[in-house]
């Protein structure tokens, strides 16, 4: 594996339907535990296993995650509108050689982990990057019962072994555990369905690749 020594980035992805103060806490407490020098949050353009119906344009979930992220480590990027990638596995494939010298670990909550196993190749993503799983209120049975788990469980490991590791190997698995948030993006719409109108015109700066965000950006 090719020794990787520039800055140590933690990618959350997901639709960030809106972003919350969940999504910036586990991400400060992630980059502490693993000591990351900064998160992305990967605003995907369309989750291939969520429904299109309720979802804001891109520009306005990119533009509402920025305002979260405010003063914080934490860089929002839709770089998969740019790479033209849907899947993780391929997205995660292209940035490695986009930035061939970051050192680059996936995050995800554990509801995602319970359902690992239905993405494109995510045995193949596991090879590609370690895992840092986020425990989740009401998910972490069903991810510690997944197909996935079952696989992955043999290459676990602690959050500093992950954090001292002079090289990153894949696969490696690493869970970790902080009080729980319960805000929820389905909870944010439910309680305020209007909460993207003040986002639909705004025409946000990728923090990644620096281009603007329009509504002409929006997937059709």
């Amino acid at each position: 594996m090719r020794r990787r020594s520039g800055p140590f980035v933690g990618l959350l992805g997901g639709s960030f339907n809106p972003a919350h103060t969940g999504h910036k806490r586990i991400s400060l407490l992630a980059r502490r535990a693993l000591g990351l020098d900064e998160v992305w949050w990967m605003v995907s353009p369309g989750n291939p296993l969520k429904p299109r119906k309720g979802m804001a344009p891109l520009n306005a979930r990119v533009a509402a995650a920025r305002v979260m992220a405010r003063r914080a480590p934490i860089r929002v990027t839709a770089i998969e509108r740019e790479l033209g990638t849907r899947y993780t596995y391929d997205t995660l494939r292209a940035l490695l050689r986009r930035y061939p010298k970051r050192r680059f670990v996936w995050l995800m909550g554990a509801d995602n982990l319970a359902q690992f196993d239905q993405w494109k190749n995510w045995r193949g993503i596991a090879r590609t990057l370690p895992i840092a799983v986020i425990a989740r209120p009401g998910y972490d049975d069903d991810a510690l019962a997944s197909p996935a788990m079952a696989w992955l469980r043999r290459f676990e490991v602690s959050a500093a072994r992950l954090k001292n590791a002079g090289e990153w190997r894949a696969p490696a698995l690493t869970m970790l555990r902080f009080d729980p948030d319960p805000t929820s993006a389905t909870a944010i719409r439910r309680g305020n369905p209007d909460w993207v109108t003040q986002y639909l015109n705004a025409a946000p700066r990728d923090a990644i690749t620096h281009h603007i965000i329009g509504a002409e950006d929006n997937p059709l």
